[in-house]
């Protein structure tokens, strides 16, 4: 893939990201290059929920001890509207962060136009091999290295076994059997919760609905040649998006959950109100450690057509990423040393429950999840490796679709026109 330079147009026909600032090569530092300043602040966007207050102290601390004098300056960033904030604020020379912290779908987006600046030379020196490669491979354009993994998530089912055994029912072991089982469990209620739900699934919680289909055989749509071919409307997408509809009519009571609920999805796991959650790793964290104490909460993995291999899921993860137009490319590059030192990657998986970036640190994020997070992650699924897709479906799109079969509309009317609508998206331009 060819790498695009930046336009002054912040979205172009084809779907496509561009930016404003450069012409025929870019006027931005290169990640090599030096401002000459030996000390500042370096301004680095982290997403909401990928790490615990304590994490960020350690290595804003870290960064301090290592770099007498400089500043890293760590922002919290939330995850809707992300993509546009990105467009505006990466092309301006004024507002740039130095250091960025995006999903691994939206990467693709800014890797292709010159969002970032190419960080090769620095990759051995911040772990090399030991990263997670399939990541690096996403951010890799004609030979270069523009993010690099921060960290990884399996993505499984946490459980309330108490009420499992009270309703007689068993950990599913195929996917069919688990749209059975939460169903069953709301309508037992073992223990009369008042608006009691068989799990947590929600519209916006588009993650966790993947996870869901993807392990049912649904898909947004594959290359074939150089044009995409939209697959929602195949027969296995739309019987997998009728799994989903008889979880939202009779297996969850929050289907149409808000966006700020959602966050802390926790909460009704933890006040008894809900028996499943569909979540990585570090959720387990924030599980009420007294039902963890009273031997009340279990793991599986999300369950395929075939018992006892995991089903796919949808891959969790965040890149990092150097500003093209970063003020203090230098000083940002000291403080990707911080990111990935020992130090800090032991952090997030100790604290947050995180698989660093750096696997070579990876066994203290074994987590709830056990033995079974590498054949969770093993088997993971990611959506479109396109760069329009982040462009067009980054911000509510896909939960307002999901939204409608939550009030009942027509599920093959639906499932055509996102169909149609990704494959205009996905191959503008081509």
């Amino acid at each position: 893939m060819k790498k695009k330079m930046f336009s002054a147009a912040a979205v172009v026909a084809s779907g496509a990201l561009v930016l404003a600032g450069c012409g025929g090569g870019s006027s931005a530092p290169e990640a090599g290059e030096t401002s000459g300043e030996q000390t500042g602040t370096v301004r680095m966007w982290v997403m909401e929920g990928s790490f615990s207050d304590e994490s960020r102290q350690f290595l804003i601390d870290e960064f301090a001890k290592e770099n007498p004098g400089s500043e890293l300056k760590i922002e919290v960033q939330q995850w809707d509207g992300i993509v546009s904030k990105l467009q505006t604020s990466l092309a301006s020379n004024n507002e740039s962060p130095d250091l960025v912290e995006i999903g691994n779908t939206q990467t693709t987006t800014f890797t292709t136009v010159g969002a970032f600046a190419d960080v090769s030379d620095i990759y051995p020196d911040l772990g090399g091999e030991d990263l997670i490669q399939s990541f690096v491979d996403a951010s890799t354009v004609d030979g270069k290295i523009f993010a690099l993994p921060i960290y990884a998530g399996a993505r499984g089912v946490f459980y309330r076994t108490d009420l499992f055994e009270q309703a007689g029912i068993k950990v599913p072991e195929i996917i069919d059997d688990f749209t059975k089982a939460v169903i069953e469990l709301q309508s037992k209620n073992p223990e009369g919760t008042d608006n009691f739900s068989g799990m947590y699934m929600a519209a916006v919680d588009v993650h966790g609905i993947h996870s869901y289909l993807f392990a049912k055989g649904f898909d947004y749509a594959q290359l074939e040649g150089d044009k995409w071919v939209g697959k929602v409307n195949t027969p296995e997408s739309i019987k997998a998006l009728e799994g989903l509809k008889e979880i939202f009519d009779g297996g969850t009571k929050y289907a149409l959950d808000s966006q700020a609920a959602q966050k802390a999805f926790e909460k009704y796991f933890n006040e008894g109100e809900t028996a499943v959650l569909i979540g990585t790793g570090n959720v387990g964290k924030k599980i009420d450690q007294k039902y963890w104490d009273e031997n009340k909460v279990g793991v599986f993995a999300i369950p395929s057509d075939t018992p006892g291999e995991p089903g796919k899921t949808f891959a969790g993860g965040s890149n990092i990423a150097l500003a093209a137009k970063a003020p203090n490319p230098e000083l940002a590059k000291k403080a990707l040393k911080t990111v990935f030192g020992e130090g800090f990657q032991k952090k997030m998986a100790e604290v947050d429950g995180w698989v660093p970036g750096n696997t070579t640190y990876g066994e203290g994020a074994s987590g709830p999840f056990g033995d079974i997070a590498s054949k969770i992650v093993s088997n993971s699924k990611l959506t479109p490796n396109s760069p329009e897709w982040g462009v067009n479906f980054g911000g509510g799109e896909l939960s307002e679709f999901y939204g409608k079969i939550a009030k009942g509309e027509d599920i093959k009317k639906l499932a055509d026109e996102l169909n149609a609508l990704i494959e205009e998206k996905l191959n503008a331009g081509k």
